[in-house]
């Protein structure tokens, strides 16, 4: 398992720097964001030449962009900011192959006017989940003629709001090109954390065929995304790795969701579960050929 991170983690002043302090922490795989670059992080247009430029900077360090942001509220109660938001993913898609990425990862939304990752109680409307259809139809359509996979993850707080959720949008959408971010610290409703279990094996019962990157980081309470660093919250991280590894996943292992001075030691913690994990694997690979 290939252990990344979010760019945007290190705030540096130009996107050489960005990338030179990922590769400081022996890290080679990244979820970028256009800030990096110094720009919006869903652009309306891109300068002649600058998605080449990230891909040589990248290049250069042997730095692989594993997938870009694109997110937007896709169901935000503006139509208009909705259109906009797709405009901007059609433009972000342009420079995907270019930059040396076929993912954008996306947030499916919520009712909340002013924040996409604020829980509203119009989310679990029939209109809200009809808005959503709507945007991803567009959305794939958009991303379609340059070879884009787009990716969502379950979220608390967004209208996916459960791996049963997601899993509904997959089944109605029926595209290849339509996937899954598994972050387990986004899936725990107010009072669920005790089911922790059960609610991870559900999660990769319903998903685990369709995910193409893992997000690493951590939670403290339930009722909202976990946004700590991985190994400072009460997640089971075996129970998780051991599932991604079931479920046939070769990704990237993301981790964000932490500052600067916690890299160090949120990718130690990381490395160390991810070799218990292959040992456990292995262990139960010799176990059962016995």
């Amino acid at each position: 398992m290939r252990l990344g991170i979010f760019a945007r983690t290190f705030e540096r002043p130009t996107l050489g720097q960005v990338l030179d302090a990922i590769t400081n922490h022996q890290l080679d795989c990244v979820q970028f964001n256009m800030t990096c670059a110094r720009m919006p992080s869903m652009p309306d247009r891109f300068d002649p030449g600058t998605p080449g430029i990230i891909r040589d900077e990248m290049a250069a360090r042997a730095i692989t962009m594993a997938a870009v942001s694109g997110t937007y509220n896709m169901i935000h109660p503006d139509v208009h900011e909705r259109r906009q938001g797709h405009q901007r993913l059609g433009t972000l898609a342009s420079a995907c192959t270019e930059m040396g990425t076929s993912i954008i990862t996306l947030c499916t939304g919520t009712r909340d006017p002013e924040d996409k990752w604020r829980r509203h109680p119009d989310n679990d409307s029939t209109e809200a989940w009809e808005d959503l259809l709507t945007s991803m139809n567009e959305a794939l359509g958009i991303t379609r003629q340059f070879g884009i996979t787009l990716a969502i993850e379950p979220e608390v707080s967004n209208v996916v709001d459960s791996a049963k959720k997601a899993r509904l949008l997959l089944d109605e959408m029926q595209s290849s090109r339509l996937k899954i971010i598994m972050d387990p610290a986004n899936l725990f409703h107010l009072g669920e954390l005790s089911r922790m279990q059960e609610i991870l094996q559900e999660a990769f019962d319903l998903l685990g065929e369709d995910i193409v990157i893992a997000h690493a980081k951590d939670l403290d309470r339930d009722g909202s995304a976990g946004e700590i660093a991985a190994g400072k919250g009460v997640l089971d991280y075996q129970a998780y790795l051991s599932l991604l590894t079931s479920s046939g996943f070769e990704g990237p292992l993301i981790m964000h969701g932490l500052q600067e001075n916690e890299v160090g030691p949120s990718s130690s913690f990381l490395r160390r579960q991810i070799a218990m994990s292959d040992m456990a694997g292995d262990a139960g690979a010799a176990k059962r050929a016995c």
